[in-house]
C-alpha cells in the first residue's frame, strides 16, 4: 500500500467520479456532468487550476474563499511541513497550545477592541460558539438573523440560514431564532424591543447574492443592539481577512462588533480552522470559574497544523500586501463591470467590495430578448445566469458559479493574488459571453433549450 498521496491520486483520478457515485454524493456528480464541469482537475497553483489535459483555468471561486492567498502557497506549505518535521507536542489536552497563543495574539492586533479568541474547526462552528457565548453572556435565548443569510449547515447555524433549500427536511431547528429582512433598521428595532434577543448575527456583506448594506445600516444596527442589551456579531467567515479590501468588512462602516467570526481564509486552504474573537467580559461569562474551564471547546480546535496555517496566512497577507491589493484589483473590476451595464441589457447591477463581487442579471428591455428571458425563467428560475457560467468555463476557462439557488447573480471570489492580466482575462471573457447572450437565436439559447429538454426527460 502506497503512502505517496500524489501517486495514489494519479492512480485513481480517472475513476474518481465513479467512486463518488458509489460511496459519496451521487447528485453532485450528476450536477457537475450536467453543466460540463467534469474535466478532471489534477493540479492547483496560486489562482490557477489545471485539468488532466494540461488546460489552465482561472479559479473565481477559490474554494468558496479559503484560497485567498492562492493554492499551495510556498510559505504555507513550508509552515505545515515544519510542523510535521518538528515532533511538536500537539493536542496535549492537559496543557495549552503555544502556537494557538501566538495566532490569537496576532489576530487580535488586527481587531484591537476585542480581547479573547476561541478556536474551532470551521465557520459553522464559530456560529455555534457565538450562539452559546451570547446566551451565556446575556441570559437570553433569542438569536436574530437576516433573510438570505448563510451562516453554515450544522444544526444551530442552519437555524440562522435564510435560504429554505438548506432548511428543507431538517426542521424543527434550534428554537428562538428570529428572521428579519437584511438592511431594515425598522424591522431590527421591532425585533429587539422584546429584550429577549441575545445576539444579532449578521454578515456585513451577504455571501448569497453579494448583498451590500446601506452606508449607515451596520453602524446604526450596532447602536440599536447596544441600547437593547443585545450582542452585535459580525459573521466575517467569508468577508474577513482581506477579502473585501479591508482586514474586516465592518471597517468600511466603522463598526466594532462584540464578536467577530473568522474561518475560510484563516485556513490557508489546507487545514480547517475557525476563530471567534470577542470581548473579555463575554468570554468570562462562559469561563467564569475553574470547573467551567471546559464549558466550551473542540478536540481539534487548536491543533498545530491549523494554528501554523493561520500564522503563515497572516504573514503572507502582510508581506505581499494582499489586503491592499484586493482593494485595488477589486476597484478595477467593479468599475469595468459597472461600465458594461451601460452596454448590455441583461446586466442589472454590479455589487461588492474588494474581491467579493456580485454580477446580477435581469430581464432586458427589448421585446425579443425579453421573450427569450421569460421562456428560460419559466422553465427554471435562475437558468439564464447558469447559461453564462457554462461558456465562461468551457470556452474561456473561468471557474465560476451562480451565487445562490435559483439566483440571478454570479459571484466572483478569486484569490487575492490575481494579476492585472488575470483581470483582463476575466473582463474579456465576460464581455464575450454576455455579448453572445444578446444574440437570439444563438449558442447560449440553444444550450438553454437543451438543458430544459434534459430536465423534462429526467422528470418523465
Amino acid at each position: 500500500m502506497t503512502h505517496d498521496m500524489a501517486e495514489l491520486f494519479a492512480l485513481r483520478e480517472h475513476d474518481h467520479y465513479a467512486i463518488h457515485r458509489r460511496h459519496l454524493n451521487e447528485q453532485m456528480v450528476r450536477v457537475l456532468k450536467a453543466i460540463g464541469y467534469d474535466v478532471g482537475f489534477c493540479r492547483g497553483k496560486g489562482q490557477y487550476l489545471y485539468d488532466r489535459d494540461g488546460n489552465r483555468y482561472l479559479d473565481l471561486l477559490s474554494g468558496f474563499g479559503v484560497f485567498a492567498i492562492g493554492r499551495n502557497h510556498p510559505a504555507l506549505c513550508e509552515a505545515l511541513k515544519s510542523v510535521l518535521d518538528s515532533d511538536l507536542p500537539n493536542l496535549v489536552q492537559m496543557d495549552v497550545s503555544t502556537l494557538a497563543g501566538i495566532l490569537a495574539e496576532r489576530l487580535l492586533t488586527h481587531v484591537p477592541y476585542l480581547d479573547k479568541v476561541c478556536f474551532v474547526n470551521s465557520g459553522s462552528e464559530t456560529v455555534e460558539a457565538a450562539i452559546k457565548f451570547a446566551r451565556a453572556a446575556t441570559g437570553r435565548s433569542g438569536i436574530l438573523y437576516c433573510e438570505h443569510a448563510f451562516h453554515g449547515l450544522t444544526n444551530g447555524a442552519l437555524a440562522l440560514n435564510g435560504d429554505e433549500i438548506f432548511r428543507e427536511g431538517f426542521e424543527p431547528l434550534l428554537p428562538h431564532c428570529v428572521r428579519i429582512p437584511f438592511n431594515d433598521l425598522v424591522a431590527l428595532e421591532k425585533a429587539l424591543h422584546s429584550r429577549t434577543i441575545a445576539a444579532f448575527i449578521v454578515e456585513p456583506i451577504q455571501g448569497k447574492g453579494v448583498n451590500v448594506p446601506d452606508d449607515d445600516y451596520l453602524r446604526l444596527a450596532a447602536d440599536l443592539c447596544r441600547r437593547h442589551g443585545t450582542l452585535f456579531v459580525a459573521d466575517e467567515v467569508q468577508t474577513g481577512m482581506g477579502r473585501t479590501g479591508r482586514f474586516l468588512a465592518v471597517e468600511y462602516w466603522d463598526v466594532e462588533p462584540d464578536m467577530v467570526l473568522l474561518a475560510k481564509t484563516l485556513s490557508g486552504g489546507h487545514v480547517p480552522v475557525g476563530a471567534l474573537l470577542t470581548r473579555k467580559w463575554i468570554f468570562d461569562k462562559v469561563f467564569d470559574r475553574m470547573e467551567r474551564a471546559v464549558a466550551h471547546g473542540s478536540t481539534f480546535g487548536t491543533n498545530d497544523l491549523a494554528m501554523a496555517a493561520g500564522i503563515a496566512t497572516l504573514d503572507v497577507l502582510k508581506s505581499e500586501r494582499l489586503v491592499e491589493k484586493a482593494a485595488q484589483t477589486g476597484e478595477r473590476l467593479l468599475r469595468a463591470f459597472t461600465e458594461m451595464t451601460q452596454r448590455y441589457e441583461f446586466l442589472r447591477e454590479i455589487r461588492g467590495k474588494g474581491l467579493m463581487i456580485g454580477i446580477e442579471f435581469g430581464p432586458p428591455r427589448s421585446l425579443k430578448l425579453k421573450a427569450s428571458w421569460h421562456a428560460l425563467e419559466a422553465a427554471r428560475t435562475g437558468l439564464f445566469s447558469q447559461l453564462i457560467t457554462m461558456p465562461l468555463f468551457k470556452e474561456h476557462k473561468l471557474l465560476s458559479q451562480v451565487s445562490s439557488h435559483a439566483g440571478h447573480t454570479i459571484k466572483l471570489l478569486p484569490a487575492l493574488v490575481i494579476s492585472d492580466s488575470d483581470c483582463d482575462w476575466i473582463l474579456n471573457s465576460f464581455d464575450s459571453v454576455i455579448a453572445e447572450s444578446h444574440r437570439v437565436p444563438g449558442a447560449i439559447w440553444s444550450l438553454g433549450k437543451n438543458l430544459i429538454g434534459h430536465a423534462v426527460q429526467a422528470k418523465t
